[in-house]
Parts: C-alpha cells; sequence; structure tokens
C-alpha cells in the first residue's frame, strides 16, 4: 500500500500539523515493516503471548486453589483470554517493548514493562467493563495477573539478557575458560572507579585481566565485597596481599585523592616490583566516565593531586553557548584544550586561527573527526596581518576571542627578541583593535607568571601586553588606535567606531596569569622525558630553581571561568597551589619510569639560563590583589593604568628595532616602560 498517495489524495501534506502526523505514521509503518521481517521478533512475541497465558491461567488455579477448578470458571478462562491477549500485545508493542535489543536489557526495559503491564490491565478491565460490565469476574484474579505478567515478561528479557552475556564469557556460571591470557588484577581504592572497572571486567570477560581482590586505605572496609570481588586489606600491607592472592598487576582505582596519599600509594607501589596503573582523574575525562579504556601508566599528573575544577556553568554558558568564538594559537597546547572545553557549551561556531600548518590540521581533525563539530573554521596565517584579521572579523564577526597564541620559550626569545615584539606585542595589539571595531564582546587575553617583575623578553614583552590590554579596554580607551586601519578599509566598508571616530566601545578586554603548563610545548617535562628513555643524564639547571605547575585541563578551564567573571580591565591570576622544585620533579619522573636517580639515571646540574629565574611569581607587591568568589581565582584590579597615545611610541621604537633586528635596543625600549624589567644590556 502507498500511503503517500493516500495521504496526498486526502490533502493531509497540505496541512503542517498533520504532515508532522504523516510522517510519524509512516515511520512506525517502516519500523513495523523491519521488525516483522525479523524471526527473532516473532520468536519473542509467542514467547511472551505463552507466557501471558500462563499469568492468567496461574492466577485463576491461585484465585480458586487449583483442584477446586470448576469447568465454568477454565471456560470463563478460556471466554476472555482473547480480550486480554488482544488489548496485551498491541498495548506491548506501543510501549517499544518488542523495540530493543533483548541482549542489553536494562533497568530502563524494566519500567517500560511495569508501565505497559498496568496500562494493559487497565484497558482489558475497561473493555471487559463494556462488554459484560465485569459481571461474575473476580478482582483478584487480574491483580494476581497484573504480578504474573510483570514477573514472567521481565524474566523472559533478563533471560535473554543471561544467554547473551553467558555466551559471551561474561558469567562464570556455566562458562568455558576464556583463551585470552588474563592478568590477575588488584584493585587500590575501593569507591566509584573501582565499582565501575569491576561491572566493566564482569560484563566483558575477553578483557585480559580477571580481579582478585580490592585494598584500601580505611582497614574499616576490609572484608567487604564489590560485586563478588573482596577488600582483602589495607594498602600498607600490599606486598602480603600480593602474594595471598597472587596478582600479577596492580590498578590505582582512586580517581582523585590529596598529593600526599598518592605520592605514598606510588611509593608503595614501586617497591613490590609488579606493573601498576592508574585511573586518569575525573577532570580529565570530558564525559565523566570511567572505563578500562582510561587506564594508564601512571604520570607525573598524579603527583600534583590537583582538586577537580569547578565550572560555574551557567555563568560559562551564558557567554559562550550559541556564540562565535575565535581562538589563536588554536593549535596548541592551551589552544586545543581551550577548544575542547568550549565544546561543553555548544558554541555556534569555532575559529581557529594559527600559524603552524600541522597544528591546526590536527586540532581540525580532531574536532570534525572525533568530536562530531561541524562548524569549524580552520584559518592559517599570523596575527599580526592586518588585512587577514579584517577579512575573518568581517567574514565571521567573532562574539568572543582567546588570544592563546604567543612565543613563549625564554632562551630563545632572549635571542631573538624581535620576534617577542613581532609576535606576542604586535599580535595582540592588532588583535584587540580588531576586537573593537568590530565590536567583540569579550576578549581573553592569555598570560604568563614571568610577566610579573621579569627578568626576560618573553615575561617583558607579556608584561607590555598585560598593559596594552588595561589601556584597550573600554573603561580606559582614550579612542586611538596604532593600525593603519584607514588604509585597510580604504574603498571597503568602514566598521562604525572607525567611521565615526567614536571614543567610547564596549568590548570587555581581560588577562588570565597563570604559571608552567604540564605538558605544554613549552614545559620542561618532554625533556626530561626523552633524557630518561635514553639512559640519562637528566639536566636541571639549579638545584633550588622552583617552578610553579598546572594541568592544561585546568588551566584552560580556569581561563573560561575567569573570561565570564571579567569587567574589563582586570588581571586575573589562577591559585597554582605550592611551587615545585624542579630537582624533585626530576627524581619523580626517574622513579616513575622505575629507574633510581643518582644511581641509575644521573641528575646533572648546569646553571640558569639567560633570563631566568630562581624562583618564580605570580604577583607583584602592590598590586591589588583580591579574592574573588570562584575559590581558584584571584583578580587584580590596579588604579593607574598607562594610556594607549602614551603607549604607541614605544610601539612605535619596537616597529623600528624589530624590523632592523636590534635586540638590545629593544630591551632597553622594554626596560623604559616597564622599569622593573633589568635586562642584561641596560
Amino acid at each position: 500500500m502507498d500511503f503517500n498517495v493516500i495521504f496526498s489524495l486526502a490533502g493531509i501534506v497540505e496541512m503542517p500539523m498533520l504532515a508532522k502526523i504523516k510522517r510519524n505514521f509512516l515511520l512506525h509503518c517502516v519500523v513495523a515493516k523491519n521488525i516483522s521481517r525479523n524471526p527473532k521478533f516473532w520468536l519473542v512475541f509467542f514467547t511472551d503471548m505463552i507466557l501471558l497465558t500462563c499469568a492468567l491461567y496461574i492466577s485463576y488455579s491461585l484465585r480458586f486453589e487449583g483442584a477446586d477448578l470448576r469447568v465454568d470458571w477454565l471456560s470463563q478462562f478460556f471466554t476472555i483470554l482473547p480480550v486480554i491477549l488482544l488489548v496485551k500485545a498491541p498495548v506491548f508493542y506501543f510501549f517499544g517493548l518488542y523495540r530493543g535489543m533483548w541482549r542489553y536489557t536494562s533497568t530502563d526495559d524494566l519500567v517500560r514493562i511495569i508501565k505497559a503491564t498496568f496500562t494493559a490491565v487497565v484497558l482489558g478491565v475497561v473493555v471487559l467493563l463494556y462488554i459484560n460490565r465485569f459481571e461474575g469476574l473476580s478482582r483478584s484474579v487480574f491483580i494476581l495477573d497484573t504480578v504474573f505478567t510483570f514477573l514472567f515478561i521481565s524474566g523472559h528479557r533478563v533471560s535473554i539478557r543471561f544467554l547473551y552475556d553467558e555466551g559471551n564469557g561474561s558469567h562464570r556460571f556455566f562458562s568455558l575458560p576464556s583463551v585470552h591470557k588474563t592478568k590477575r588484577l588488584l584493585l587500590i581504592g575501593v569507591g566509584d572507579s573501582a565499582e565501575k572497572i569491576l561491572r566493566e571486567l564482569n560484563s566483558n570477560r575477553n578483557l585480559p585481566y580477571l580481579p582478585v581482590g580490592l585494598v584500601d586505605i580505611d582497614p574499616g572496609k576490609i572484608g567487604m565485597k564489590i560485586h563478588g570481588v573482596p577488600v582483602v586489606g589495607i594498602v600498607g600491607d600490599l606486598q602480603d596481599h600480593i602474594e595471598r592472592v597472587s596478582a600479577e598487576e596492580l590498578l590505582i582505582a582512586a580517581a582523585s585523592v590529596p598529593v600526599n596519599k598518592m605520592k605514598h600509594i606510588v611509593e608503595i607501589c614501586q617497591t613490590t616490583k609488579i606493573p601498576f596503573k592508574v585511573i586518569p582523574a575525573f577532570g580529565e575525562l570530558l564525559d565523566g566516565k570511567v572505563s578500562l579504556k582510561s587506564i594508564r601508566d601512571i604520570s607525573y599528573k598524579d603527583l600534583l593531586g590537583r582538586a577537580e575544577v569547578v565550572l560555574e556553568q551557567e555563568k560559562v554558558g551564558g557567554y559562550l553557548a550559541n556564540k562565535i568564538v575565535l581562538i589563536t594559537g588554536a593549535g596548541g597546547s592551551i589552544g586545543s584544550e581551550l577548544c575542547r572545553q568550549i565544546l561543553r557549551f555548544s558554541p555556534k561556531q569555532l575559529i581557529l586561527f594559527d600559524s603552524s600548518e600541522e597544528n591546526l590540521y590536527a586540532i581540525q581533525m580532531e574536532l570534525i573527526h572525533e568530536c562530531k563539530l561541524k562548524n569549524v573554521i580552520p584559518v592559517l596565517g599570523k596575527v599580526q596581518d592586518i588585512k587577514l584579521l579584517k577579512l575573518i572579523f568581517a567574514q565571521y564577526k567573532p562574539a568572543v576571542v582567546f588570544h592563546a597564541a604567543a612565543y613563549k620559550h625564554v632562551p630563545l626569545i632572549e635571542e631573538n627578541p624581535w620576534q617577542a615584539v613581532q609576535n606576542n606585542i604586535f599580535a595582540t595589539q592588532l588583535l584587540m583593535e580588531a576586537s573593537i571595531l568590530y565590536q567583540v564582546e569579550r576578549f581573553v587575553l592569555v598570560s604568563t607568571d614571568k610577566a610579573v617583575r621579569p627578568t626576560n623578553v618573553m615575561g617583558a614583552s607579556k608584561r607590555f601586553t598585560e598593559l596594552l590590554m588595561q589601556a584597550y579596554d573600554w573603561n580606559n580607551w582614550d579612542g586611538c588606535l596604532y593600525g593603519e586601519w584607514e588604509k585597510v578599509f580604504a574603498g571597503a566598508e568602514v566598521p562604525v567606531l572607525l567611521e565615526n571616530k567614536i571614543q567610547r566601545h564596549s568590548t570587555r578586554i581581560m588577562a588570565v596569569r597563570f604559571g608552567n603548563v604540564i605538558g605544554s610545548s613549552g614545559s620542561v617535562m618532554p625533556l626530561f622525558k626523552r633524557q630518561i628513555e635514553n639512559g640519562g643524564p637528566v639536566t636541571v639547571t639549579h638545584p633550588e630553581v622552583t617552578r610553579y605547575f598546572m594541568l592544561v585541563e585546568e588551566a584552560s578551564q580556569l581561563i573560561l571561568q575567569a573570561g565570564s567573571m571579567g569587567e574589563g580591565g582586570e588581571i586575573f591570576i589562577l591559585k597554582m597551589g605550592e611551587p615545585i622544585k624542579i630537582s624533585n620533579m626530576a627524581r619523580d619522573l626517574i622513579k616513575l619510569a622505575g629507574k633510581e636517580p643518582d644511581t641509575e639515571i644521573e641528575i646533572q646540574y648546569t646553571q640558569l639560563r639567560a633570563g631566568e629565574k630562581l624562583y618564580e611569581e605570580l604577583i607583584t607587591v602592590g598590586e591589588g590583589i583580591i579574592d574573588t568568589n570562584h575559590e581558584k581565582i584571584l583578580v587584580l584590579r590596579g588604579n593607574h593604568y598607562v594610556r594607549c597615545s602614551h603607549l604607541f611610541g614605544y610601539l612605535e621604537k619596537f616597529a623600528d628595532d624589530s624590523g632592523n633586528y636590534c635586540g638590545q635596543t629593544i630591551k632597553k625600549t622594554l626596560h623604559h616602560v616597564i622599569p622593573e624589567y633589568t635586562p642584561d644590556v641596560v
């Protein structure tokens, strides 16, 4: 039968509401047709009919005590049975009991069976009331029939799942031994993560692990069981428990523990001389799920003991949801993680701006193929290209800009200061001006702790961008633009702000300042790992050198949070915890690699490189740091700002000196505008 012809003749296609009914009807017809062709459907359907018949018969037997069952009651049973089946069959189909994959029966399916059963009983009673006003029928029979119907139908579905699981070897009863070699796994930690891991191991016996026990810090949990796996003791006696259960591998199943406890657990695991792995912290898993795919070797991130960052979802989503967002340096460590975090808030479009072809391609492919994001615009080029900026802002009109692009390798920039001027200072200045001209709502500058009392060109250049940020903010702007925008807009549409020479704008510009990011391209950790893999030595510049460290995930999340809090002109400072000695970090990494520092892997101390500090700082005395509503974010609200017109004189000097590659002159100019910076040439 061609339903399209019937609906067309009826004129239903012309009416939007009925057209929707038509689409739903046709969809159900297609579904019913596909289901009817499945032989498993008929097997389950007829089995259900038999079970429903049994449920009604047993209800009558119990009600009339079986042996006393008279022929007239048996006749009544056969009379109402067709009515009951004709009511229950379509109701069960309507509630989707024949559209599921029965091998995956879950609690949701059981809820649907309950709803379908009660609905069918009510409709059956209504039909019988209509036929004979329920005369001569026992109410208790229908109550019993309701109970047995649920038990039989749900038991049918559960048995199907059990048989499928049995065939896959996921249950121990009646199952053949696995042909895969399994490792006897001892889990450390008794909590949600351990429960999820054990559940996954039970549901998939093909995985190469056999859980043999759990240990925990709390002795009060000894003797308890999770999914049949016992808690055999405490972590302190780990070696004894390993020998007792013949464990071959350890798994730290603690999603988030304090740093001191994690270090203690790792030290104990290292003494056992058997392999051990860890489940990542929940903050690393965007979907919040823990699975065996997440198991990995222990890393230095786990020893930082960071608490999960709590984002104020409504505030962050308020300025990102359904907005066009531009990220510079989108292929870098911070930029790419910003992209991943922003996806959580459903942006309308992401514009990825990067000068590295390889990095840009990598994040584009990740967002498209792994994150299933369609609205991705890759822009390959330099931020200081004023004509490219005009093209991008005019065409896409971003509402939010995150400026993460910068040169950050201290020794390299110290030797090539003109690149700091071009890539850090002028790129930021032009991007801010473009944001002002095209009325961007929020501009977030990613800064660094090296901008505090800078001792190197990189830090001084970032401090200069912070001064630019405050000068360009709508609260302090004096109406001046340094870029030659009039020439760029010659013969083209000119933004209203530039055309009318308006002295005010509404773009809120702010900066976020934090320290070293573990795993970033500028981090020391990749170097240490390569040196350890090559057998050493591991080179540390000074025994007492310390740095603040942060995970790339938490840094990106806090950048997003700070972006929601800014009113304009602030420098937000992320709390980095306690500074870490680089020498201690090197020793921990050597131990994590299964080696002994100073004996198997040598640690060599060189000397501080040009521009490097012994200690890093996040704030300068007298900067006016105050707390915010977020426990991990502070804010600097200064009272004295340098005007754009004053900074433009330095920009002119930078343009000349960088064009002539005059490194010493650039350092002297930076010293003039940032007196706390003392270069080696002054």
